[in-house]
């Protein structure tokens, strides 16, 4: 190993000067002038089928160069999700796209697409465009969807609105309950859809050049973009080149193929021709993809002393018009309940994804643990209301322990930080102090003290595929060139290999170089962007990697210096003796290994990481607020966020990541929900009417790690990108308990809701 003190240090972002001296360059940036633009033509209504669509008037328009429809489209059939390829038929991504859709299945469905000259020639055109539907009544919530009576969205995949179940159990559940002096509740929590809201809009432009189709897109996922376009369009894998520039945030939205395969088939349609096409904001919020609204019922047993004896929980995901991820979001979301709390006889859990006529649901920050953990952390504390104990008593008692191991994946549990987490939260929040004081509180204003934990798995092993790939290139100069398909979409993944490729070879961080570009025609395959996953996964790659690089070097200089390579080192930028005494650096031996006449190498090292291991993150947040009950307001005082994500690879991004996560996660609690009408329009499908927290909005964020060594993960790590959203509403919502005694089990909690409840109870 080589310069390992570089790990656990807080270097600047590699990428911080371009991106805030606007050097950066973006999708939109790089297109080319005299490109085309394209606009799409979105479905006026949620349910039905397009019987004629006359395009005349549309194609008639000087400078409309293309108008297509869904009846001009291939009818091909193809999946969307980010998820690796199977070469399993079973594992394969439910495929019920097509570039265009006759077969309406949601407010905002895409029907027909207008090339022209310019934006305005194209949004003109699309507005000539004169549609007749069949029109049938749109299915909005899973109950309607589920009903007897209705139609089905998709009849060749699944014969109801059902898309997929699946049930898990353990232990005798009826003799559990049985058990005499138990406790046992029932709640219905609900969790809500909201948007990702990435700075930069779903953006790509596409071209032809050398007999391939080029496309440049805003993704987290280049290499499986690259395999949807070709199944989209019909054509061999290798004739789509997929790019990606920097990127303006992505959230897990950026985990779906979005619209790259229609302006592919765009640019094919005009010979190769350069077409941009970008989403306004209003299509993003609708069109793209969403977080899963997911409904638990969950009954729970305990005795007096707070032991968790059985559990029987269903959950029901709204899935919208288009599969996407599926069912995979609600697995996860059940998945994690088996997992964070452990039941002493008996489980039975359900899970539905149902279609319905809205938009699609699809990957978002946590992947499906946010509705789970909202759902198990709220049960938690109305146990230990219900039951006069304290809600941190109750968790210590149930949590996940030290070597638990999940029954279904396998996955175990390597590293254990969450009852640390728990005691650092504990004193950093002033738990005891606080939930004493706020016991007993009258009048408007009141406070309160609440918390939730955690666990989170590190990629997605054994469930899908986890492969990376790494490249090494000896520059001439002796610095080094690291080339990965890993994708840095604004976490500061770039940063973060570059100190785990200084570590594993030992070459000075400050020598080492990454284009934050990925380009599937060079770049090494790489899954992407996604399951809290790339420094794990990739990780191990470039350890891997830096290992062969390390040997090739010192075969060389031992071939030049005609010494034993067993006996050299690499320490900063000069190898040495094992006595550490200078030899050559590497710097001359790249001089000699590129233009040596006696012998020349070109020194690389390239290797792939088959990663069949996994392991658990844990976390907690501790969340104090104040409520105003005749405004039906909570006002959050401070929230604290206290992570195990093992060693930290740089912990100033590290803190950095867990602030993002916490602000996200005060949005979803407190005040973003799509709302939809009767019709199944979005109504607030704008950053006007969608209510993001701003900086007024937001308090002190606090962040704490307890780092563990985590013996499967290439440098002690594991994940982190994902969890810090996780646990911040099952907080707030436990700190409204505690400040009012009113359980709000639906999110987010906002005021007319809040006021509702408030007024039932008496309060106001």
């Amino acid at each position: 190993m080589g310069e390992e003190s570089i790990i656990g240090k807080s270097v600047p972002r590699v990428d911080a000067l371009d991106k805030v001296t606007g050097a950066a360059r973006y999708t939109a940036d790089l297109c080319p002038p005299g490109a085309l633009v394209a606009r799409i033509l979105h479905s006026s209504i949620a349910n039905g089928r397009v019987k004629r669509i006359d395009t005349a008037a549309a194609a008639a328009m000087p400078g409309v160069e293309l108008v297509v429809t869904c009846f001009d489209v291939p009818d091909i059939a193809f999946p969307t999700a980010g998820h690796p390829w199977s070469v399993e038929s079973a594992h394969q991504d439910v495929a019920d796209r097509r570039l265009l859709n006759s077969r309406v299945r949601y407010f905002g469905d895409e029907i027909a697409a207008v090339v022209a000259v310019d934006e305005v020639t194209a949004e003109r055109a699309c507005r000539a465009i004169e549609v007749e539907y069949e029109e049938y009544p749109p299915c909005l919530t899973v109950e309607q969807a589920m009903a007897a009576d209705a139609m089905p969205l998709h009849p060749e995949i699944c014969p109801s609105n059902v898309l997929k179940e699946h049930s898990y159990s353990s232990g005798d559940l009826a003799a559990a309950q049985a058990e005499p002096g138990l406790l046992h509740l029932h709640r219905v929590y609900r969790t809500q859809p909201v948007q990702h809201c990435h700075i930069e809009p779903a953006v790509s432009f596409a071209y032809g050049e050398g007999g391939k189709i080029v496309v440049v897109s805003a993704t987290q996922i280049p290499h499986i973009m690259r395999r949807v376009v070709g199944q989209a369009l019909g054509l061999p894998w290798g004739q789509v080149r997929i790019i990606k520039p920097y990127l303006g945030g992505g959230f897990g939205n950026r985990q779906d193929v979005l619209y790259e395969p229609l302006n592919a088939y765009l640019s094919q349609r005009l010979n190769g021709r350069c077409v941009l096409l970008e989403a306004s904001r209003e299509e993003v919020f609708a069109c793209t993809r969403q977080r899963h609204a997911i409904t638990f019922s969950y009954h729970a047993w305990a005795r007096p002393d707070g032991t968790l004896v059985a559990r029987d929980i269903t959950a029901w995901s709204q899935q919208g018009g288009y599969a996407s991820h599926g069912h995979a979001i609600v697995a996860n979301a059940t998945t994690f309940l088996r997992d964070i709390y452990q039941d002493e006889q008996a489980l039975a859990t359900k899970a539905y994804t149902v279609y319905t006529n809205t938009g699609a649901g699809g990957a978002m920050r946590g992947y499906g643990i946010p509705q789970g953990c909202f759902a198990a952390d709220c049960m938690m504390d109305d146990l230990a209301q219900a039951l006069g104990l304290d809600p941190i008593l109750i968790r210590e008692k149930n949590m996940m322990r030290p070597g638990f191991v999940d029954p279904g994946t396998g996955i175990a549990c390597q590293s254990y930080g969450l009852a640390d987490c728990i005691r650092r939260g504990r004193e950093l929040s002033d738990w005891d102090r606080l939930r004493r004081a706020y016991a007993q509180q009258s009048g408007p204003l009141r406070r309160g003290i609440g918390m939730a934990i955690f666990t989170y798995k590190t990629g997605v092993y054994p469930i899908s595929l986890e492969t990376a790939s790494c490249r090494m290139v000896l520059n001439q100069d002796g610095t080094l060139q690291l080339h990965l398909g890993a994708t840095e979409i604004g976490q500061g993944g770039d940063t973060v290999f570059l100190q785990m490729a200084s570590a594993a070879t030992g070459i000075p961080f400050a020598d080492i170089h990454i284009v934050s570009t990925q380009d599937t025609d060079i770049a090494p395959f790489d899954t992407g962007a996604y399951a809290s996953r790339q420094t794990y996964v990739t990780g191990k790659a470039i350890k891997k990697t830096g290992g062969l690089l390390r040997e090739k070097l010192f075969a060389y200089a031992a071939r030049l210096l005609g010494c034993d390579a067993a006996q050299l080192q690499l320490c900063g930028r000069q190898i040495v003796s094992a006595a550490g005494e200078p030899l050559i650096s590497l710097a001359d031996l790249a001089q000699n290994a590129f233009y040596g006449l006696d012998y020349s190498e070109h020194i690389t090292a390239e290797a792939t990481s088959h990663c069949a291991d996994n392991t658990f993150a844990f976390g907690c947040c501790f969340a104090e607020i104040e409520v105003d009950l005749p405004l039906g307001r909570i006002r959050p005082l401070k929230v604290i966020n206290v992570h195990d994500s093992g060693v930290l690879i740089n912990p100033q991004l590290a803190e950095a990541q867990v602030h993002g996560g916490q602000s996200m996660g005060l949005g979803y609690a407190l005040s973003e929900e799509m709302l939809y009408d009767e019709k199944g329009r979005l109504r607030n499908g704008n950053l006007l009417d969608y209510k993001l927290p701003t900086a007024l909005d937001t308090p002190p964020l606090c962040v704490d790690f307890v780092q563990t060594v985590d013996p499967s993960g290439p440098f002690g790590n594991k994940a982190l990108g994902e969890p810090p959203a996780i646990p911040v509403a099952p907080a707030i919502r436990n700190a409204l308990l505690h400040a009012t005694g009113v359980a709000v089990d639906e999110l987010p909690l906002e005021p007319k809701r809040l006021v509702r409840l408030f007024q039932e109870r008496g309060l106001i």
